[in-house]
Formats: structure tokens, sequence, C-alpha cells
């Protein structure tokens, strides 16, 4: 990895090079919270309050190791057939999908190309890294030569700030017209998301649940409408989808749309025994959809042996990991377009919000998220539950 400016250590934000279990990364600390950004697949790996409290973003429970460097035969029996045992290797906390959300192609599989694209893929380069007394920043940024897209990431972590503020912009690198899809893989786990304690909301409308099935362990009912929350299950009956980890041996995927009257979306865990909520707030227009994906020790192979708990909330342009070109057959749905295009040389930049946030254990759920200049308001279920970060 090329050398970066880095902070001194008298700033009281920094930016420092350093290895998160044994891979490159980079990270920021504003004396509040951390937030650690991975170089191989530019995953956001951990997100945290300062010398306390977990990670709030999901951690793979099994050793991880950068993307670009997965080879077949090799690393096969750890993580997998090599087209999504390639993510696989690298996935933690926050990837991005881009170019396309799911498998790719049998033609694109069959020329190398893994699951959810280029992005969660492949090495980053580091553009800048500074701190100083008033913010701690972060610049990065992927070429992906098969989608024809470059993405740029600025994270900045400001003085006193619970929250990091993030930029993506995707350029268009091609000679014609460029249709793709762009997800925010964002996936938490145990223990801020933890079975009947947690509570999940988001502004959801209405839903559709996966036609696919889960390899014979669904929980959810295959190809079905529902109003966000509830949820048809598999077996009869019906699923609260603001609850997690309900029944082991279960995965499901589902797609929610957000309330179309709304400018910005959110996303908010709430676990009341920890007293901590944290979540992202974002533009509803370019992100009008939520996929909420579930693994609850369903899988038995590598590399998830049946331990595995983890939990996508997917926000973005798509509503299912279908791929691009399923999206591109299937059209809109709920009249809702599932993918976005460029014309040649534009660029779309999307900003968006990972907070973290003390919460009293009287709450029962997050009502609201709002971004302001320089504060979040998160509000309860209650018009006397308001706090701002």
């Amino acid at each position: 990895m090329e050398a970066i400016p880095l902070s001194t250590r008298k700033a009281s934000c920094t930016a420092e090079k350093t290895r998160w279990k044994s891979r490159p990364a980079v990270a920021l600390n504003n004396g509040k919270v951390e937030l650690v950004a991975l170089i191989g697949g530019g995953h956001i790996a951990s997100f945290r309050f300062v010398g306390r409290g977990p990670n709030l973003l999901w951690e793979a429970p099994w050793t991880t190791i950068d993307p670009q460097t997965f080879r077949e035969p090799r690393d096969v029996t750890r993580y997998g057939s090599s087209t999504a045992g390639q993510f696989l290797s690298g996935f933690t906390g926050h990837a991005l999908a881009l170019g396309y959300f799911g498998m790719p192609s049998a033609a694109e599989a069959k020329s190398g190309l893994p699951l959810h694209g280029e992005a969660a893929n492949s090495a980053w380069k580091v553009v800048k890294a500074s701190g100083g007394n008033s913010a701690a920043s972060l610049s990065m940024e992927a070429n992906l030569p098969a989608s024809g897209l470059r993405v740029r990431r600025e994270i900045e972590l400001r003085k006193g700030e619970s929250f990091a503020r993030i930029s993506e912009t995707v350029t268009n690198l091609r000679k014609s017209d460029n249709f793709f899809q762009w997800v925010e893989h964002a996936t938490f786990g145990e223990p801020l998301m933890s079975p009947k304690v947690s509570v999940l909301s988001i502004p959801g409308f209405r839903g559709q649940t996966w036609p696919l099935g889960y390899e014979g362990n669904e929980l959810l009912a295959n190809d079905q409408a529902f109003r966000w929350p509830i949820a048809p299950s598999a077996h009869g009956g019906s699923c609260d989808l603001r609850q997690s980890f309900i029944q082991d041996g279960r995965g499901f995927v589902a797609s929610v749309l957000l309330d179309t009257t709304r400018d910005s979306g959110f996303i908010a865990v709430f676990n009341p025994e920890l007293r901590i909520a944290a979540g992202y707030c974002y533009p509803r227009k370019l992100f009008p959809w939520v996929a909420i994906w579930e693994e609850n020790r369903a899988r038995s192979g590598p590399p998830w042996k049946g331990v595995t708990r983890a939990r996508g909330v997917e926000f973005g342009t798509s509503p299912m990991p279908l791929g691009l070109g399923q999206a591109v057959m299937n059209g809109p749905m709920f009249d809702t377009p599932t993918l976005m295009s460029l014309g040649i040389g534009e660029t779309a930049t999307a900003e968006y919000r990972l907070f973290a946030a003390e919460v009293s254990p009287s709450w029962e759920a997050i009502g609201d998220v709002r971004a302001e200049s320089d504060k979040m308001l998160l509000r309860g279920t209650h018009r006397s539950e308001a706090i701002r970060v």
C-alpha cells in the first residue's frame, strides 16, 4: 500500500494506517467514534464508540482475507465457489455492490467476475487520509473496468459528532450510456442486533419476498407481496421483520420500497439492553429500495458452517440481488425503477450518514431519523422522545 499522509499524535482527530484483523486498513477517530475502512474491497469493517462498546456493524465469524487475493482452487474449500467465494472471503460490515447487485451472468462468471461486482472485490486506492483539530477524513477510489465505472468515496468524522459523513461519486467511463445497480450492502449482527431484544426501523411501505427460496431453509413464503413490516411465513402465519433471528436454521431475502412521501430514508437498529442505536440516513430518491437479507444459522457450507448470524439491510437503487440482467428484463417494480443510468462522462453522487447514538432503554423503537446540517435528529415512537447527536 502506498504511503499516505497521516495525522500527528497531538491532533484531536486522527487518520492512521493500521491493520484490522491482519488486513490493511485506515482508521478514522474523532475522539467520540472510530471508523475502520479496509483497502481490500473497500468495506467499512468497524464503527464504534471510542474506548467502549462493541463494533456496531457485523463482523464475519470466519477469518477474512483481502478479496483480490482470493485464488482458486486454494481458497474454495474455505470460502465456497469462486463466484461467491471471492466476495465472501473479504466480506464484513458494509460492502458496496456497484455495477450489479447479486450474481454475475453465466458469461461474466466464466470470465472471473464475482458476486456483487468489482468494487467489493478489488483493492481500493487511498487518495488521501488526514487528521487535525476539527476533523479526520479519508478519500479512496476504485476503478471497475468490466462495469465501466469509477467510484470515489469520501469519509469525514468531525470533532464532537457521533456520525460519519460519507459521500460516494460514481462516474461513467464508457463511451455510451451505462445502466447499472448501486447498493450499499450494510450488514448488522450481534451484539447490536440481538434476537428478541433489538428492533429494526425503516420507513417501509410495500414489500416483496424473494422468489427463489433459501436453499430449502426459507423463513418467508416465496414471491409474495406484503406491507411492511409483516411478511408471510413459509409455513403459514406471518413474521414481523422488525425482529431479527426469530427462528434458528432459517434465512430469507425480501425487498421493501420506502415511503415515497419522504425526502430521506433511514435504517436504525436499536438495542435497549446496550442503550445504543445505530444506522444510516440517506437520500430516498436515489436509493428508494431496502433489500433485507437474513442468515440465521441456515447455511452449513463454507464459510457459514451453520454458526453465522447476519442481517443485511441494504439500501440502494435495486430491490433484490437478482443481478443486472434480470433487473433489466423485469423492469420497474411497484412503479419504481430498479436500476439507474449515466450518460457519457456523467457522474452521480450519494451523500449519506452512518450514526451511533446513546438512547434511553425506555424507548420502544426509533420512529424517525433526519440529517441536519451539523446534527442528526432521532425520534422515538412517542412525541416526547427525541435526541440530537
